[in-house]
């Protein structure tokens, strides 16, 4: 898809296939739907009055061959009550028009909706109409011997266009690039398991590596950890035939010697719950359960487009939970490399183990922040459902600026405590801490064991149990929190 930005254009003299214009409730005309109405002698006026299009949201009516308008479309989009209009009401505006064209014979459309907007939203109003249109144009059916009989959509171009003045051509290339970010995040997490293995995660790294001067890649091997005394990492891995990996990747884009912002995903290949194994009813699922991982490939694909003045490290944690023979028994006690031990009483509690690993790793890096990105608990979407993320920090700047991206962003979080009260649920008689706290508080608790290993740095967590895939007819992978996390670093750099 090529996108394109248009200031201070007419809506009734741009040569494209469609128009998309919005009508507000009770037939209250937008700016560009007016200069329209006004060059077709009330066209659209005149189409209002039969009752049967009203403005509601996100209701469509398309209008051809308009006297006096150029395009041979003008697709009519509903925009509700203009004092509710918002980014987010936006953003469904847009894929209402997306998925409406996606199936007719325009080539390219040029839109007017973020036209709307407040002034203080418009630049990420435009982020997300891109977005947008890149989320309901997605497919992913690689595996499918016959593909779709419905044919590809022919629309191949996208134009956000104002009827004022005004330059949003970065916010425009930034939409783009965090939606070719959030596309490569669900296509890695939309792989089989027999597919997306550890060793795939170093591959796809490794291109991504390939593709910039500007990136360095490591992976660590079963041996290094070894030699590092990551006994938490491995005691997951080491019930699978394949190896797990610790890969990071070092975006250089800011001066050196700058402290990095570290990005660390759960990047658990598959999860069967290892010993305490989980119930057959859609296991299939759990392959998802290295989002955290694919997000962290995808806001770094993001930040290479934006060419973000800042440094930034991605560290993936990858591993398959199995039950195999050399599994870890619930019972089991290990080391951790921070030296901290550590009672396994549930071996599906095994993205904290790895993860737990990896935040002492970083610390090396003498990070500016760290922020970690996991499908960690299903009491997360007991919480929050799956709407929201959770979020939990060790530090309240921090959090607030995670808060403040998601707004941004159109992917929000919500911060859940983390008092020393949760604390107490970790507690083993045989080692340091336990590695769940009981169902109580479950979100909570799991957080708690993570920040026992991010005590020498700011830290948030996000939890995306909940947010990171959909499940039934649609069921496939979100490609959040890609736009949080881009979002954050966006304002880290222009900070």
């Amino acid at each position: 898809m090529n996108y394109h930005f248009d200031s201070s254009a007419n809506a009734a003299e741009l040569h494209t296939d469609c128009v998309v214009v919005g009508v507000y409730k009770h037939a209250k005309l937008s700016a560009a739907a007016a200069q329209i109405d006004a060059a077709s002698a009330g066209a659209i006026s005149q189409h209002l009055d039969f009752g049967d299009f009203t403005g509601d949201k996100n209701r469509t009516s398309m209008l051809y061959n308009l006297p006096g308008v150029t395009a041979k479309r003008v697709l009519l989009i509903g925009m509700g009550e203009k004092d509710k209009l918002t980014p987010e009401a936006l953003t469904q505006m847009t894929q209402a028009a997306v998925n409406l064209l996606k199936n007719s014979k325009v080539h390219n459309a040029v839109s007017f909706l973020t036209d709307e907007i407040a002034s203080e939203y418009i630049e990420a109003a435009v982020r997300q109409s891109v977005i947008a249109v890149a989320d309901s144009l997605y497919t992913f059916d690689t595996y499918k011997s016959k593909k779709d009989d419905a044919p590809r959509t022919t629309l191949e171009g996208w134009t956000v266009a104002h009827t004022i003045a005004g330059e949003f051509t970065t916010a425009l290339l930034q939409g783009n690039a965090i939606a070719e970010g959030m596309c490569i995040s669900r296509d890695l997490a939309n792989n089989p398991g027999n597919v997306c293995t550890p060793t795939y995660l170093a591959d796809i790294a490794q291109e991504l590596a390939n593709s910039s001067n500007k990136v360095d890649i490591n992976v660590l091997e079963e041996a290094d950890m070894e030699a590092l005394g990551m006994g938490s990492f491995l005691s997951v891995s080491k019930g699978s035939v394949e190896d797990g990996k610790m890969i990071i990747l070092q975006y250089h884009g800011g001066n050196s010697g700058d402290a990095p912002f570290v990005l660390v995903g759960k990047g658990i290949t598959f999860d069967t719950g290892g010993i305490s194994l989980k119930p057959g009813n859609a296991m299939d699922e759990m392959k998802f359960d290295m989002t955290g991982a694919a997000s962290v490939i995808g806001t770094l694909t993001a930040c290479i487009a934006m060419q973000l003045p800042m440094n930034i490290i991605g560290v993936i944690a990858a591993a398959e939970n199995m039950p195999g023979s050399k599994a870890s028994k619930p019972g089991d006690i290990v080391t951790s490399m921070s030296g901290k031990t550590i009672e396994i009483l549930n071996t599906d509690a095994e993205g904290r183990l790895v993860l737990c690993d990896a935040l002492t790793y970083v610390e090396r890096f003498n990070p500016v922040a760290v922020v970690d990105i996991a499908t960690l608990t299903g009491a997360c979407i007991t919480a929050l459902g799956h709407h929201i993320c959770g979020l939990l920090s060790n530090n309240d700047a921090l959090a607030e600026e995670v808060l403040a991206a998601g707004k941004q962003a159109n992917d929000e979080a919500w911060r859940l405590p983390m008092g020393e009260k949760y604390h107490d649920q970790l507690k083993s008689n045989f080692a340091d801490l336990a590695n769940i706290g009981g169902p109580p508080g479950g979100t909570i608790t799991a957080a708690c064991f993570l920040s026992r290993f991010t005590e020498s740095y700011p830290w948030a967590h996000l939890d995306i149990a909940g947010t990171a895939w959909k499940s039934g007819a649609a069921k496939g992978a979100t490609g959040r929190p890609v736009p949080l996390l881009c979002q954050l670093l966006i304002n880290r750099a222009n900070a």
